[in-house]
């Protein structure tokens, strides 16, 4: 008897008859023969219909209190699909983070999985029950609820995997699995059968909203094979794991993309040690996490800084950075919150060149001017204006010819 794992987001718990049809397929992976664990997400928009409220009664709701409410929506998916199961004739029991063992540590609204004591969830399977856990959610050492930030059901889903040594991790979708590009952009964009972990955790970082990151993370970290299927038909997935072929005839293996991009610019920085510290040491300590940096060329000793920020975050980073500037001498912070990111990603590329020239001339010859750059050993990502996005992932999956099968 095999033991599986099944997350389903949002759209897929979005109503009562969707909540059905999720039962049906559970039903069908427990008449298999499998011990099934289900993570849920909370239904539909519920999440941010939640934080709306919080907002409309309190100007800066509490981070705890917050956190204790945006938890209800994944317990009010789980429990549905028990009495769903239930009325199916198949013996089910819902279970909060807390009671499923999920210790986080203390960051109210994006808290990080510490450890899990699974002992009753593997209780509730030896009784033949299906488990369903409350995604998205734990308590800490103070037993207060958390949560684990946008994205934390497949989070959940992969670290229960892990702590169950589950056999494998399906995570249930509105899309059919990976593909070359979003296909709401890119209507030839192709479903990708496998794709390795690298090349996932690269893609779910730049822009790919089938994953969240920290689930790749833990996926590559334990070696747990992750599945993408959607959950409105039987077409198989994609399925994300570590022994992908880096011999795949083109070594691009997908385009990214991320209309969530705010650029800070300090001007006129003097450059001596310690200046890059003064500035991110602060940002970190509040929260804000950078992503691309460029300093420019000193010239007299005086340089620009120039960072990006999710759109969300640009507030709070330039109220952090501005009085900074003043004190270090710099002439003048700068900021524009209308800028994109696209990226092209695959393992091969690190084994060959032209690539980066590639990506470069399709920009070029549809006029789209790069503003940043930066690249890993197997991505490159510009930083563009965000109204030619769109115009950009068309121009860079035609320019790779991703549409074509492998």
């Amino acid at each position: 008897m095999a033991l599986i794992v099944q997350k389903y987001g949002g759209t897929s718990v979005a109503d009562a008859e969707k909540i059905k049809n999720v039962a049906r397929r559970v039903a069908q992976a427990r008449d298999a023969g499998n011990q099934v664990v289900v993570v849920v997400s909370a239904m539909g928009d519920t999440t941010d219909e939640l934080v709306k409220l919080a907002y409309q009664v309190s100007g800066q709701p509490d981070r705890r209190e917050l956190d204790v409410l945006l938890s209800t929506g994944e317990a009010v998916s789980s429990t549905l699909l028990a009495m769903a199961l239930h009325s199916m004739g198949y013996p089910a029991i819902s279970l909060s983070g807390a009671q499923a063992g999920i210790k986080t540590d203390t960051a109210y609204s994006r808290a990080r999985i510490m450890k899990i004591d699974p002992k009753r969830v593997v209780r509730e399977l030896d009784k033949s029950n299906i488990v369903i856990v409350a995604g998205f959610q734990g308590v800490s050492e103070g037993e207060d609820v958390t949560t684990l930030g946008r994205g934390g059901s497949d989070t959940t889903a992969v670290a229960l995997a892990v702590s169950l040594g589950a056999e494998e991790c399906r995570i249930y979708t509105d899309v059919e699995g990976v593909h070359t590009a979003d296909p709401r952009l890119v209507p030839e964009a192709r479903k990708l059968a496998e794709i390795s972990y690298d090349e996932m955790l690269e893609m779910a970082t730049y822009g790919a909203r089938v994953m969240h990151p920290r689930a790749v993370e833990l996926g590559e970290l334990f070696n747990v094979p992750i599945t993408v299927a959607s959950s409105f038909n039987q077409n198989p997935g994609t399925l994300i794991h570590g022994e992908v072929s880096m011999e795949v005839r083109n070594k691009v293996r997908s385009v990214a993309h991320d209309p969530d991009v705010a650029k800070i610019t300090v001007v006129g920085v003097p450059d001596h040690p310690g200046i890059a510290a003064s500035i991110f040491v602060p940002l970190a300590e509040a929260g804000i996490s950078v992503d691309t940096i460029v300093q420019n060329a000193s010239i007299e000793r005086i340089t620009d800084l120039t960072f990006t920020v999710a759109k969300s975050q640009l507030n709070g980073a330039m109220a952090v950075v501005e009085p900074i500037a003043g004190s270090i001498g710099a002439r003048e912070c700068l900021s524009d919150a209308k800028l994109g990111k696209v990226s092209v990603i695959g393992t091969g590329m690190q084994n060959a060149p032209g690539y980066a020239a590639r990506m470069f001339r399709a920009l070029s010859e549809k006029n789209i001017n790069i503003q940043l750059i930066s690249t890993s050993e197997i991505r490159i990502t510009c930083i563009i204006d965000e109204a030619r996005v769109k115009d950009a992932v068309r121009a860079l999956h035609r320019a790779f010819e991703l549409e074509i099968n492998e």
